[in-house]
Protein backbone atom coordinates (compact mmCIF):
# COMPACT_ATOMS: atom_id res chain seq x y z
CA UNK A 1 0.00 0.00 0.00
CA UNK A 2 2.94 1.85 1.03
CA UNK A 3 3.99 3.04 -2.64
CA UNK A 4 0.16 3.69 -4.01
CA UNK A 5 -0.05 6.07 -1.43
CA UNK A 6 3.26 8.20 -1.40
CA UNK A 7 2.75 9.24 -5.09
CA UNK A 8 -0.69 11.15 -5.00
CA UNK A 9 0.69 12.94 -1.50
CA UNK A 10 3.89 14.27 -3.09
CA UNK A 11 3.11 17.80 -3.13
CA UNK A 12 0.39 17.60 -0.38
CA UNK A 13 2.53 16.18 1.94
CA UNK A 14 4.44 19.76 2.20
CA UNK A 15 1.32 21.89 2.80
CA UNK A 16 1.94 21.59 7.15
CA UNK A 17 5.85 22.90 6.67
CA UNK A 18 5.38 25.47 3.93
CA UNK A 19 5.33 28.42 6.46
CA UNK A 20 9.60 27.40 6.00
CA UNK A 21 8.95 29.34 3.17
CA UNK A 22 7.35 32.18 4.06
CA UNK A 23 8.24 35.67 4.31
CA UNK A 24 11.28 37.47 5.85
CA UNK A 25 9.76 40.57 5.96
CA UNK A 26 11.82 43.74 6.87
CA UNK A 27 11.32 47.53 6.88
CA UNK A 28 13.72 49.57 6.53
CA UNK A 29 12.77 52.42 8.92
CA UNK A 30 12.88 50.08 11.55
CA UNK A 31 14.92 50.82 14.81
CA UNK A 32 18.49 49.98 13.74
CA UNK A 33 20.12 48.13 16.74
CA UNK A 34 24.10 48.74 17.19
CA UNK A 35 24.84 45.02 16.82
CA UNK A 36 23.35 44.54 13.31
CA UNK A 37 26.03 43.78 10.91
CA UNK A 38 26.68 42.47 7.45
CA UNK A 39 25.68 38.29 6.89
CA UNK A 40 29.36 37.00 6.79
CA UNK A 41 30.73 38.86 9.93
CA UNK A 42 28.05 37.80 11.94
CA UNK A 43 28.34 34.62 10.81
CA UNK A 44 31.86 34.60 11.15
CA UNK A 45 31.51 35.74 14.60
CA UNK A 46 29.07 33.08 15.97
CA UNK A 47 30.70 30.38 13.95
CA UNK A 48 33.89 30.65 15.79
CA UNK A 49 32.52 31.10 19.49
CA UNK A 50 30.19 27.82 18.94
CA UNK A 51 33.48 26.09 18.27
CA UNK A 52 33.80 25.75 21.82
CA UNK A 53 30.61 22.97 21.11
CA UNK A 54 32.88 21.23 18.73
CA UNK A 55 30.89 17.98 19.06
CA UNK A 56 27.41 20.05 18.44
CA UNK A 57 29.11 22.46 15.26
CA UNK A 58 29.33 21.56 11.49
CA UNK A 59 31.42 22.98 9.31
CA UNK A 60 31.22 23.01 5.37
CA UNK A 61 34.06 20.16 5.35
CA UNK A 62 32.42 18.46 8.47
CA UNK A 63 31.40 14.89 7.12
CA UNK A 64 27.74 15.56 7.63
CA UNK A 65 27.45 18.60 6.79
CA UNK A 66 25.59 18.00 3.65
CA UNK A 67 23.33 15.86 5.21
CA UNK A 68 22.11 18.38 7.44
CA UNK A 69 21.99 21.08 4.75
CA UNK A 70 19.71 19.42 2.29
CA UNK A 71 17.61 17.91 5.30
CA UNK A 72 14.49 19.67 3.65
CA UNK A 73 11.77 18.07 1.65
CA UNK A 74 11.84 21.13 -1.12
CA UNK A 75 15.15 21.15 -3.42
CA UNK A 76 15.22 24.90 -3.02
CA UNK A 77 16.12 24.85 0.63
CA UNK A 78 19.12 23.31 -0.59
CA UNK A 79 21.74 26.38 0.54
CA UNK A 80 25.22 26.68 2.03
CA UNK A 81 24.75 27.70 5.78
CA UNK A 82 28.39 28.99 6.88
CA UNK A 83 28.38 26.35 10.09
CA UNK A 84 25.25 24.52 11.42
CA UNK A 85 24.77 23.59 15.29
CA UNK A 86 22.93 21.12 16.43
CA UNK A 87 22.25 21.64 19.94
CA UNK A 88 20.70 18.77 22.97
CA UNK A 89 19.42 20.74 24.96
CA UNK A 90 17.42 24.28 25.78
CA UNK A 91 20.44 25.22 27.74
CA UNK A 92 22.46 24.74 24.50
CA UNK A 93 19.77 26.41 22.55
CA UNK A 94 20.18 29.27 25.01
CA UNK A 95 23.78 30.20 24.37
CA UNK A 96 23.29 29.96 20.82
CA UNK A 97 20.69 32.52 20.47
CA UNK A 98 22.86 34.58 22.74
CA UNK A 99 25.30 34.21 21.08
CA UNK A 100 23.43 35.28 17.73
CA UNK A 101 22.08 38.32 19.41
CA UNK A 102 25.51 39.58 20.39
CA UNK A 103 27.27 38.85 17.29
CA UNK A 104 24.43 40.15 15.10
CA UNK A 105 24.37 36.20 13.80
CA UNK A 106 21.37 35.96 11.29
CA UNK A 107 20.08 32.63 11.53
CA UNK A 108 17.35 30.13 10.64
CA UNK A 109 15.81 26.92 12.43
CA UNK A 110 13.26 24.39 11.55
CA UNK A 111 10.52 26.43 11.03
CA UNK A 112 12.55 28.91 9.29
CA UNK A 113 14.50 26.83 6.77
CA UNK A 114 17.63 26.92 5.37
CA UNK A 115 20.56 30.20 5.48
CA UNK A 116 23.06 31.13 2.66
CA UNK A 117 26.11 32.08 4.70
CA UNK A 118 24.88 32.23 7.66
CA UNK A 119 24.31 30.11 10.89
CA UNK A 120 21.85 26.66 10.54
CA UNK A 121 20.19 26.11 14.48
CA UNK A 122 19.40 22.40 13.37
CA UNK A 123 17.29 20.55 16.36
CA UNK A 124 17.34 16.92 14.94
CA UNK A 125 19.35 15.78 18.03
CA UNK A 126 16.45 17.01 20.85
CA UNK A 127 14.01 13.86 20.51
CA UNK A 128 13.32 13.40 24.03
CA UNK A 129 9.76 12.73 25.87
CA UNK A 130 7.97 11.85 28.99
CA UNK A 131 4.12 10.12 28.43
CA UNK A 132 2.49 10.89 31.44
CA UNK A 133 -1.38 10.29 31.99
CA UNK A 134 -3.48 12.76 29.42
CA UNK A 135 -0.35 14.16 28.03
CA UNK A 136 3.01 14.55 25.99
CA UNK A 137 6.06 16.49 26.76
CA UNK A 138 8.16 16.25 23.51
CA UNK A 139 11.24 17.56 21.95
CA UNK A 140 11.06 19.67 18.79
CA UNK A 141 13.49 17.05 17.07
CA UNK A 142 11.04 14.78 16.64
CA UNK A 143 7.94 14.45 14.29
CA UNK A 144 5.17 13.36 14.35
CA UNK A 145 5.74 10.16 13.46
CA UNK A 146 7.67 10.03 16.94
CA UNK A 147 4.86 11.39 18.64
CA UNK A 148 2.50 8.43 17.46
CA UNK A 149 4.70 5.88 17.97
CA UNK A 150 5.59 7.20 21.63
CA UNK A 151 2.11 6.71 22.45
CA UNK A 152 1.19 3.79 20.81
CA UNK A 153 2.02 1.54 23.71
CA UNK A 154 -0.85 3.55 25.18
CA UNK A 155 -3.31 3.72 22.97
CA UNK A 156 -3.73 7.42 23.02
CA UNK A 157 -3.24 9.82 20.30
CA UNK A 158 -1.91 13.38 20.10
CA UNK A 159 -3.14 16.02 17.37
CA UNK A 160 -0.72 16.66 15.08
CA UNK A 161 0.69 16.46 11.87
CA UNK A 162 -0.91 13.91 8.81
CA UNK A 163 2.22 13.02 7.58
CA UNK A 164 5.04 10.54 8.75
CA UNK A 165 7.96 13.30 8.29
CA UNK A 166 6.52 16.20 9.60
CA UNK A 167 8.11 17.77 12.55
CA UNK A 168 6.76 19.08 15.76
CA UNK A 169 7.74 22.83 15.82
CA UNK A 170 6.82 23.75 12.23
CA UNK A 171 3.21 22.65 12.38
CA UNK A 172 2.42 23.23 15.97
CA UNK A 173 3.13 26.98 15.85
CA UNK A 174 1.19 27.30 12.67
CA UNK A 175 -1.64 26.21 13.89
CA UNK A 176 -2.20 22.18 12.75
CA UNK A 177 -4.07 20.50 10.54
CA UNK A 178 -4.85 16.84 12.31
CA UNK A 179 -7.52 14.57 11.15
CA UNK A 180 -9.69 15.24 14.08
CA UNK A 181 -9.55 18.90 14.33
CA UNK A 182 -13.67 18.66 13.95
CA UNK A 183 -13.58 17.25 17.65
CA UNK A 184 -10.43 18.81 19.10
CA UNK A 185 -9.62 21.43 17.33
CA UNK A 186 -6.08 22.31 15.73
CA UNK A 187 -2.89 21.37 16.37
CA UNK A 188 -2.12 24.54 18.42
CA UNK A 189 -5.25 24.60 20.31
CA UNK A 190 -3.79 20.93 22.33
CA UNK A 191 -0.54 22.59 23.60
CA UNK A 192 -0.65 23.02 27.29
CA UNK A 193 2.78 24.17 27.75
CA UNK A 194 5.49 25.84 25.94
CA UNK A 195 9.38 26.09 27.02
CA UNK A 196 10.54 29.14 25.38
CA UNK A 197 14.09 30.36 24.56
CA UNK A 198 13.67 34.03 23.83
CA UNK A 199 15.84 36.60 21.99
CA UNK A 200 17.87 37.37 25.00
CA UNK A 201 18.58 33.75 25.71
CA UNK A 202 16.10 33.36 28.78
CA UNK A 203 13.96 30.47 29.05
CA UNK A 204 10.82 30.87 30.22
CA UNK A 205 7.59 28.63 30.46
CA UNK A 206 4.69 29.68 28.70
CA UNK A 207 0.91 28.36 29.53
CA UNK A 208 -2.24 29.16 31.15
CA UNK A 209 -0.95 30.26 34.01
CA UNK A 210 2.43 31.36 33.30
CA UNK A 211 3.32 34.02 30.76
CA UNK A 212 -0.01 33.81 29.39
CA UNK A 213 0.07 36.24 26.85
CA UNK A 214 2.90 34.76 25.22
CA UNK A 215 1.36 31.60 25.73
CA UNK A 216 -1.62 32.43 23.19
CA UNK A 217 0.66 34.23 20.71
CA UNK A 218 2.56 30.85 20.29
CA UNK A 219 -0.73 29.55 19.31
CA UNK A 220 -0.60 30.24 15.80
CA UNK A 221 2.12 33.04 15.92
CA UNK A 222 4.89 31.01 14.39
CA UNK A 223 8.19 32.29 14.59
CA UNK A 224 8.04 35.82 16.01
CA UNK A 225 8.83 35.18 19.79
CA UNK A 226 11.28 32.63 20.38
CA UNK A 227 12.51 29.26 20.02
CA UNK A 228 10.32 26.53 21.58
CA UNK A 229 12.62 23.68 23.27
CA UNK A 230 9.27 21.65 24.60
CA UNK A 231 5.65 21.13 23.90
CA UNK A 232 3.79 19.86 25.92
CA UNK A 233 0.37 18.17 24.35
CA UNK A 234 -2.31 17.29 25.57
CA UNK A 235 -3.09 13.49 24.31
CA UNK A 236 -6.64 11.37 23.80
CA UNK A 237 -7.55 7.72 23.95
CA UNK A 238 -7.94 6.41 20.76
CA UNK A 239 -6.86 3.53 20.36
CA UNK A 240 -7.87 2.31 17.07
CA UNK A 241 -8.39 4.14 13.85
CA UNK A 242 -10.85 3.36 10.85
CA UNK A 243 -9.44 4.93 7.76
CA UNK A 244 -10.52 4.92 4.08
CA UNK A 245 -8.69 5.02 0.82
CA UNK A 246 -10.61 5.97 -2.11
CA UNK A 247 -9.59 6.89 -5.95
CA UNK A 248 -11.63 8.35 -8.84
CA UNK A 249 -11.87 9.22 -12.60
CA UNK A 250 -12.56 12.34 -13.54
CA UNK A 251 -16.00 11.71 -14.39
CA UNK A 252 -16.48 11.60 -10.67
CA UNK A 253 -14.60 15.04 -9.92
CA UNK A 254 -17.99 17.31 -9.64
CA UNK A 255 -19.40 14.35 -7.24
CA UNK A 256 -16.46 14.35 -5.29
CA UNK A 257 -16.01 18.22 -4.78
CA UNK A 258 -20.00 17.77 -3.76
CA UNK A 259 -19.30 15.18 -1.29
CA UNK A 260 -16.09 17.39 0.32
CA UNK A 261 -18.74 20.39 0.18
CA UNK A 262 -21.71 18.31 1.97
CA UNK A 263 -19.16 16.50 4.11
CA UNK A 264 -18.18 19.89 5.39
CA UNK A 265 -21.08 21.71 5.99
CA UNK A 266 -22.91 18.81 7.49
CA UNK A 267 -19.91 17.83 10.20
CA UNK A 268 -20.64 15.92 12.90
CA UNK A 269 -18.11 16.98 15.69
CA UNK A 270 -19.07 14.03 17.87
CA UNK A 271 -17.19 11.89 15.29
CA UNK A 272 -13.42 12.47 15.52
CA UNK A 273 -12.78 12.45 11.50
CA UNK A 274 -10.98 14.23 8.94
CA UNK A 275 -9.43 13.75 5.26
CA UNK A 276 -6.88 14.76 2.89
CA UNK A 277 -8.71 15.58 -0.60
CA UNK A 278 -6.57 15.91 -3.44
CA UNK A 279 -7.43 15.94 -7.36
CA UNK A 280 -4.19 15.71 -9.48
CA UNK A 281 -3.67 16.25 -13.21
CA UNK A 282 -1.05 14.78 -15.56
CA UNK A 283 -1.19 17.20 -18.11
CA UNK A 284 0.80 14.69 -20.42
CA UNK A 285 -1.75 11.71 -20.33
CA UNK A 286 -4.44 13.97 -19.68
CA UNK A 287 -5.16 11.86 -16.82
CA UNK A 288 -7.38 13.23 -13.29
CA UNK A 289 -6.75 11.72 -10.18
CA UNK A 290 -9.31 12.58 -7.02
CA UNK A 291 -8.35 11.14 -3.98
CA UNK A 292 -9.66 11.06 -0.80
CA UNK A 293 -7.73 10.00 2.28
CA UNK A 294 -10.62 9.34 5.26
CA UNK A 295 -9.53 8.74 9.05
CA UNK A 296 -12.14 8.22 11.69
CA UNK A 297 -11.86 7.50 15.43
CA UNK A 298 -13.04 4.26 16.49
CA UNK A 299 -14.05 0.80 14.57
CA UNK A 300 -16.31 1.43 10.95
CA UNK A 301 -15.12 -0.69 8.48
CA UNK A 302 -16.02 1.74 6.38
CA UNK A 303 -15.90 4.66 8.10
CA UNK A 304 -19.31 5.80 8.53
CA UNK A 305 -18.13 10.04 8.00
CA UNK A 306 -17.67 8.99 4.41
CA UNK A 307 -20.35 7.40 3.23
CA UNK A 308 -20.92 10.48 0.39
CA UNK A 309 -17.49 9.37 -1.25
CA UNK A 310 -18.06 5.73 -0.59
CA UNK A 311 -21.67 6.05 -2.70
CA UNK A 312 -19.39 7.32 -5.91
CA UNK A 313 -18.20 4.97 -7.98
CA UNK A 314 -14.47 4.82 -7.94
CA UNK A 315 -11.47 2.97 -9.38
CA UNK A 316 -10.11 2.19 -5.81
CA UNK A 317 -11.73 1.63 -2.38
CA UNK A 318 -9.42 0.00 0.76
CA UNK A 319 -11.05 0.15 4.23
CA UNK A 320 -9.33 -0.34 7.39
CA UNK A 321 -8.99 -1.00 11.49
CA UNK A 322 -5.28 0.34 12.31
CA UNK A 323 -3.86 2.74 14.95
CA UNK A 324 -2.53 6.15 13.91
CA UNK A 325 1.08 4.97 14.34
CA UNK A 326 0.51 2.35 11.25
CA UNK A 327 -1.53 4.69 9.54
CA UNK A 328 0.98 7.45 9.63
CA UNK A 329 3.62 4.70 8.63
CA UNK A 330 2.67 4.20 5.40
CA UNK A 331 2.25 8.25 4.82
CA UNK A 332 5.98 9.55 3.31
CA UNK A 333 6.89 12.91 3.23
CA UNK A 334 9.06 13.85 -0.17
CA UNK A 335 12.48 14.75 0.49
CA UNK A 336 14.77 16.39 -2.23
CA UNK A 337 12.18 15.18 -5.27
CA UNK A 338 10.52 18.47 -5.95
CA UNK A 339 10.85 22.32 -6.66
CA UNK A 340 7.17 22.88 -4.69
CA UNK A 341 5.16 26.35 -5.09
CA UNK A 342 1.97 26.90 -2.77
CA UNK A 343 -1.08 29.17 -3.14
CA UNK A 344 -3.96 29.25 -1.64
CA UNK A 345 -7.06 31.23 -0.09
CA UNK A 346 -10.70 30.39 1.64
CA UNK A 347 -13.79 30.44 1.22
CA UNK A 348 -17.68 29.75 1.66
CA UNK A 349 -18.16 25.74 0.32
CA UNK A 350 -20.00 26.07 -3.18
CA UNK A 351 -20.12 22.84 -5.27
CA UNK A 352 -20.96 24.33 -8.83
CA UNK A 353 -17.79 27.12 -8.21
CA UNK A 354 -15.18 25.35 -7.00
CA UNK A 355 -15.78 22.98 -9.58
CA UNK A 356 -15.66 25.78 -11.94
CA UNK A 357 -12.24 26.68 -10.16
CA UNK A 358 -10.87 23.11 -10.80
CA UNK A 359 -12.13 23.56 -14.27
CA UNK A 360 -9.97 26.65 -14.76
CA UNK A 361 -7.46 25.22 -12.73
CA UNK A 362 -6.67 22.36 -15.18
CA UNK A 363 -6.58 24.47 -17.87
CA UNK A 364 -4.38 26.59 -16.65
CA UNK A 365 -2.05 23.77 -16.20
CA UNK A 366 -1.83 23.10 -19.89
CA UNK A 367 -0.50 26.39 -20.43
CA UNK A 368 3.00 25.27 -18.36
CA UNK A 369 2.47 21.67 -19.12
CA UNK A 370 6.29 22.19 -21.45
CA UNK A 371 7.70 22.48 -17.95
CA UNK A 372 10.02 19.49 -16.74
CA UNK A 373 8.82 17.30 -14.44
CA UNK A 374 5.47 19.29 -14.13
CA UNK A 375 3.34 17.66 -11.00
CA UNK A 376 0.07 19.83 -10.60
CA UNK A 377 -2.23 19.25 -7.93
CA UNK A 378 -5.23 20.97 -6.90
CA UNK A 379 -6.08 20.51 -2.91
CA UNK A 380 -9.17 20.82 -0.59
CA UNK A 381 -8.39 21.29 2.81
CA UNK A 382 -11.89 21.48 5.39
CA UNK A 383 -12.42 23.36 8.41
CA UNK A 384 -15.67 22.92 9.67
CA UNK A 385 -17.16 25.13 12.13
CA UNK A 386 -16.82 23.24 15.30
CA UNK A 387 -12.91 23.47 14.78
CA UNK A 388 -13.13 27.18 14.99
CA UNK A 389 -15.82 26.44 18.22
CA UNK A 390 -12.89 24.82 20.20
CA UNK A 391 -10.91 27.46 21.07
CA UNK A 392 -13.73 29.83 21.97
CA UNK A 393 -14.78 27.99 24.74
CA UNK A 394 -10.97 26.30 25.82
CA UNK A 395 -10.66 29.75 28.03
CA UNK A 396 -7.57 30.44 26.07
CA UNK A 397 -8.22 31.13 21.95
CA UNK A 398 -5.68 31.58 19.58
CA UNK A 399 -3.94 33.99 17.57
CA UNK A 400 -6.67 33.09 14.08
CA UNK A 401 -9.46 34.31 15.52
CA UNK A 402 -11.71 32.33 13.05
CA UNK A 403 -15.38 33.07 12.50
CA UNK A 404 -17.93 29.95 13.70
CA UNK A 405 -18.32 28.90 10.06
CA UNK A 406 -17.33 26.03 7.90
CA UNK A 407 -14.29 27.25 5.80
CA UNK A 408 -12.75 25.27 2.48
CA UNK A 409 -8.92 26.04 2.20
CA UNK A 410 -8.15 25.19 -1.24
CA UNK A 411 -5.07 25.46 -2.72
CA UNK A 412 -2.80 24.46 -5.52
CA UNK A 413 0.62 22.62 -5.52
CA UNK A 414 2.90 22.37 -7.77
CA UNK A 415 6.16 20.36 -8.91
CA UNK A 416 8.97 20.91 -10.95
CA UNK A 417 12.30 20.11 -11.53
CA UNK A 418 14.96 22.75 -12.58
CA UNK A 419 15.61 26.46 -11.03
CA UNK A 420 15.08 28.10 -14.67
CA UNK A 421 11.17 27.18 -14.36
CA UNK A 422 11.07 29.11 -10.69
CA UNK A 423 9.52 32.52 -11.58
CA UNK A 424 7.80 31.17 -14.22
CA UNK A 425 5.97 28.85 -11.62
CA UNK A 426 5.81 31.32 -9.25
CA UNK A 427 4.05 33.57 -11.69
CA UNK A 428 1.88 31.62 -13.00
CA UNK A 429 0.68 30.41 -9.65
CA UNK A 430 0.20 33.92 -8.23
CA UNK A 431 -1.71 34.92 -11.02
CA UNK A 432 -3.85 31.83 -10.91
CA UNK A 433 -4.47 31.71 -7.14
CA UNK A 434 -5.15 35.65 -7.54
CA UNK A 435 -7.32 36.04 -9.96
CA UNK A 436 -9.55 32.49 -8.41
CA UNK A 437 -9.88 34.61 -5.32
CA UNK A 438 -11.14 37.84 -6.86
CA UNK A 439 -13.65 36.27 -8.27
CA UNK A 440 -14.61 34.84 -4.89
CA UNK A 441 -14.53 38.13 -3.81
CA UNK A 442 -17.28 39.43 -6.70
CA UNK A 443 -19.30 36.09 -5.90
CA UNK A 444 -19.67 36.71 -1.94
CA UNK A 445 -17.86 33.47 -1.26
CA UNK A 446 -13.93 34.56 -0.45
CA UNK A 447 -12.81 34.61 2.98
CA UNK A 448 -9.38 36.33 4.06
CA UNK A 449 -8.13 33.56 5.82
CA UNK A 450 -4.97 32.16 4.58
CA UNK A 451 -3.13 29.00 6.38
CA UNK A 452 0.53 29.77 7.04
CA UNK A 453 0.99 26.06 5.84
CA UNK A 454 -0.46 26.23 2.76
CA UNK A 455 0.47 29.17 1.51
CA UNK A 456 2.60 30.89 -1.31
CA UNK A 457 5.57 32.67 -0.57
CA UNK A 458 4.49 35.94 -1.50
CA UNK A 459 1.20 36.03 0.79
CA UNK A 460 0.86 37.26 4.09
CA UNK A 461 -1.14 34.89 6.35
CA UNK A 462 -1.22 37.60 9.12
CA UNK A 463 -3.19 40.25 6.94
CA UNK A 464 -6.37 37.89 7.54
CA UNK A 465 -6.17 37.44 10.91
CA UNK A 466 -8.53 39.75 13.13
CA UNK A 467 -6.49 43.19 13.41
CA UNK A 468 -6.76 43.23 17.02
CA UNK A 469 -4.62 40.37 17.21
CA UNK A 470 -1.98 40.85 15.54
CA UNK A 471 -1.46 44.22 17.33
CA UNK A 472 -1.88 42.50 20.13
CA UNK A 473 1.02 39.49 19.09
CA UNK A 474 3.17 43.30 18.24
CA UNK A 475 2.96 44.07 22.00
CA UNK A 476 3.92 40.66 23.24
CA UNK A 477 6.54 40.35 20.69
CA UNK A 478 7.71 44.18 22.28
CA UNK A 479 7.88 42.38 25.66
CA UNK A 480 9.56 39.47 25.45
CA UNK A 481 11.55 40.09 22.36
CA UNK A 482 12.17 44.30 22.90
CA UNK A 483 15.74 43.98 20.35
CA UNK A 484 13.89 41.79 18.06
CA UNK A 485 16.44 38.97 17.26
CA UNK A 486 13.48 36.89 16.19
CA UNK A 487 12.26 40.22 13.40
CA UNK A 488 15.79 41.20 12.65
CA UNK A 489 18.17 38.08 12.70
CA UNK A 490 16.01 35.19 11.91
CA UNK A 491 15.31 34.34 8.12
CA UNK A 492 12.33 33.01 7.10
CA UNK A 493 9.05 32.44 7.97
CA UNK A 494 6.01 34.51 8.12
CA UNK A 495 6.94 37.47 10.07
CA UNK A 496 4.95 40.16 11.73
CA UNK A 497 6.10 43.04 10.26
CA UNK A 498 6.39 46.41 12.76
Amino acid sequence: MKSFISVPFVVLALGSVQFAFGQHERNASSTTFANTVDLKTGADCACNKLISYSEHTLFPDSANYATQATDYWDVRADLHPACIFLPTSASQVSDAVTIFSKCGAQFAFPGSNNIEGGVLLALNNMKNYTVNNATISVSPGMTWYDVYSALDPYGRIAIGGRLKTIGVPGLALIGGIHYFVNKYGFAMDNVVEYEVVLGNGTIVTASATSHPDLFWALKGGANNFGIVTKFKLRTYEVPHISTTIQEFGEGDVYDFIKAACDLLVNNDASTAAGNVLTITYNATTGTVSPMLLGVQEGISRPPSSFANFTAIPGDIKIHNVTTSKQWAENLDSPKQMFRVMFGHHSMSPDPDVLYSMYETWKDAVNQIADVQGLYPTFVLNLSPTSAATISKTNGVGNTWGLLEEPLLWWQTSTGWDNAEDDLRVEAWTRQLVENLHAENKRNGLAREFIYMGDAGEWQNPFAGFPAENVQRMKEIRERYDPSRTFSRLNWGGFKLGY
